[in-house]
C-alpha cells in the first residue's frame, strides 16, 4: 500500500512514512493510492466478531509490510482492552431504525480514544523498531487533545505539544489535558480560536528546517492512521445491521471532518453507506456546503458544542481531491483561491457528486438544548451537546424507507455537564478514574497566536532540540 499527497508534490510514502510524517511535505494529506475493497463475502465473516478482530481484518490492508501481523493483532488488543465497554462500540437503539453507537468509552470519555489508543502504540512500535524520536505538535478543539496527550504520555521517543483556544473548550476538556503532569507532555493555551490553532500547526510543518530539527509529526486527524482506525466503527456498525445485505447511514457531529470522512472511506472500500449526513451547530460551513454548495467562511462563534466550533475543516481537503479527480495541482488552486476569498467555488457538477452520500443538518445551540431534553424524556439516555446535533440530524435526514441510521456519541455527556443539566435537571456524573478531575493541579503555558513565539516554546523543551 502506498500513500499520495493531496497537494500531488510530496513523496509517495508506505504505512510507516505516513505515521510519522503526519501532513505532506508539500502541505496535502495523504490518502491511499488506490482503494482496498471488502467484498460482501468478507463484511458477512465480520457479523458476530469482536471489534478487535474487525478492526484488524478492515485495517490490514492500509498496513503494507511496515507492521508485522502478530505485532499488529497484539496492538489492537491492547488498544481496546482498557474501554470500559466490551464491545468498545455498543449500539444503543433508540427507535425502531434509529441507533446510537456509543464512542466514549475509552480512557478520555470520547471517541478520539477509538483511534488514538491505537495509533500511539503504532508510534511507538515503528520508532523503537528504527531508533528514532519524534515531536507531536497539534490542535485541538477540545477531545484530540486529550486523548492523544493520554495515548502518547510517557512515551520514550516522543514528545507531545498539544495547542487548544484558551477559554474555548470545556472545563472538564481542558482538565483532562492540563492535568496530566508526564516529564514529555506541553499543553499551549493560544489566545484565539481552534482555527488560529490549527494555522499555527500547519505553518510550523510548513518551516521545512523547524520541521526537519523537530522531526515533527501529528496525531490529529491530518494523520492517516487517526482515519483509518476510525473507518473500523463504520464497518463494525453496518455489519452489525446487515451490511452488506442492507445500507446503513450515519450521523456525524461534525468540525474537522475527519470522522465522517473516515465513514466515506469505509464506503469506498465497498460498504454500503445510504447517506453520511454532516451535523453541524452554529459555525455551519459544512453542512451548508452541502446543502446548498455554499462553502464560504465566517466569524467562529462560541456555542454549547466547542468541538465543532471550526471554519476550516482541514479533512475537507481528502474529499476535495476526490471531487477534483484526484488532481494536486486543481486542489492546491482551489485552497488557494479559498484562502485568499474565504469562498470556495466547485462547480454544480462536483456538489452534485459529493451530495450523492453527503447531506448536511444545522442546529444552534437552543435547539441543542431541545434536543438533549427530547432524547432524555423519550429515551431516558443523557447525551452531550454534540451527540444532540448528530441525533436530531438522524432525525431530519434519515432515509425514508426504513433503513437503519447510526448517530455516533461522540463524547460522554460527562464532558459537558453543564449544558446537560441545563437542558434535563440531571448533572452527568464523571467516572471513577475521574471523579477527582475538579480537584488535580493544571500545568499549561498561555501565548498569543504568534508563530515565532510557539516555535520558540517548542524548540525551547523538545528533547530532540536538548539532548
Amino acid at each position: 500500500m502506498h500513500y499520495v499527497s493531496t497537494r500531488g508534490a510530496a513523496p509517495t510514502l508506505d504505512f510507516a512514512g505516513v505515521l510519522l510524517a503526519g501532513l505532506a511535505r508539500d502541505g496535502g494529506l495523504y490518502v491511499p493510492a488506490t482503494w482496498p475493497n471488502l467484498s460482501a463475502e468478507a463484511l458477512r465473516a465480520l457479523r458476530g466478531r469482536p471489534y478487535a478482530d474487525v478492526a484488524v481484518a478492515v485495517m490490514t490492508p492500509f498496513m503494507g509490510e511496515t507492521v508485522s501481523a502478530a505485532s499488529f493483532r497484539r496492538m489492537v488488543i491492547e488498544a481496546y482492552a482498557g474501554f470500559r465497554h466490551q464491545a468498545v462500540a455498543p449500539l444503543v437503539q433508540l427507535d425502531s431504525d434509529l441507533w446510537l453507537m456509543e464512542l466514549f468509552h475509552g480512557p478520555t470519555l470520547a471517541f478520539k480514544d477509538v483511534a488514538l489508543q491505537l495509533v500511539g502504540r503504532l508510534f511507538d512500535h515503528v520508532l523503537g523498531e528504527r531508533g528514532e524520536r519524534v515531536t507531536i505538535v497539534g490542535a485541538t478543539s477540545g477531545d484530540t487533545g486529550s486523548a492523544a496527550i493520554e495515548a502518547c504520555r510517557d512515551r520514550a521517543a516522543v514528545d507531545i505539544f498539544m495547542l487548544h483556544p484558551k477559554g474555548r473548550v470545556s472545563d472538564v476538556q481542558r482538565r483532562q489535558m492540563t492535568t496530566i503532569h508526564a516529564d514529555n507532555v506541553y499543553n499551549l493555551a493560544i489566545e484565539g480560536t481552534f482555527d488560529d490553532c490549527q494555522d499555527l500547526v500547519k505553518a510550523m510543518f510548513g518551516d521545512v528546517a523547524f520541521r526537519d530539527q523537530l522531526r515533527l509529526s501529528a496525531v490529529n486527524s491530518i494523520n492517516w492512521a487517526r482515519i483509518v482506525a476510525q473507518l473500523v466503527y463504520y464497518v463494525y456498525a453496518a455489519v452489525q445491521l446487515g451490511a452488506p445485505d442492507r445500507a446503513v447511514g450515519f450521523a456525524v457531529p461534525s468540525g474537522n471532518f475527519g470522522n465522517v470522512y473516515a465513514g466515506y472511506v469505509a464506503s469506498r472500500m465497498g460498504v454500503p453507506i445510504d447517506r453520511l449526513i454532516v451535523a453541524s451547530n452554529r459555525n455551519d460551513i459544512l453542512a451548508r456546503f452541502f446543502e446548498t454548495g455554499d462553502m464560504s467562511m465566517a466569524p467562529v462563534v462560541p456555542t454549547l458544542s466547542p468541538s465543532m466550533d471550526i471554519q476550516i475543516s482541514s479533512n475537507f481537503e481528502r474529499l476535495l481531491f476526490e471531487l477534483l479527480d484526484r488532481d494536486g495541482a486543481a486542489v492546491e488552486e482551489a485552497l488557494r483561491g479559498f484562502r485568499a476569498s474565504g469562498r470556495l467555488a466547485l462547480g454544480p457538477n462536483r456538489w452534485q457528486a459529493a451530495r450523492e452520500i453527503f447531506c448536511g443538518h444545522r442546529l444552534d445551540d437552543a435547539g441543542t438544548l431541545d434536543e438533549i431534553r427530547r432524547v432524555h424524556g423519550a429515551t431516558g439516555e443523557l447525551v452531550d451537546p454534540h451527540t444532540a446535533i448528530g441525533i436530531a440530524a438522524a432525525m431530519a435526514k434519515r432515509n425514508s424507507g426504513a433503513l437503519p441510521t447510526v448517530a455516533l456519541a461522540t463524547a460522554h455527556p460527562a464532558k459537558f455537564p453543564d449544558a446537560v443539566e441545563r437542558a434535563t435537571g440531571c448533572r452527568p456524573a464523571l467516572p471513577a478514574h475521574l471523579a477527582d478531575l475538579d480537584r488535580r493541579p493544571e500545568r499549561y503555558a498561555t501565548l498569543a497566536p504568534d508563530l515565532a513565539a510557539v516555535q520558540a516554546f517548542v524548540r525551547a523543551h523538545a528533547r530532540i532540540a536538548n539532548p
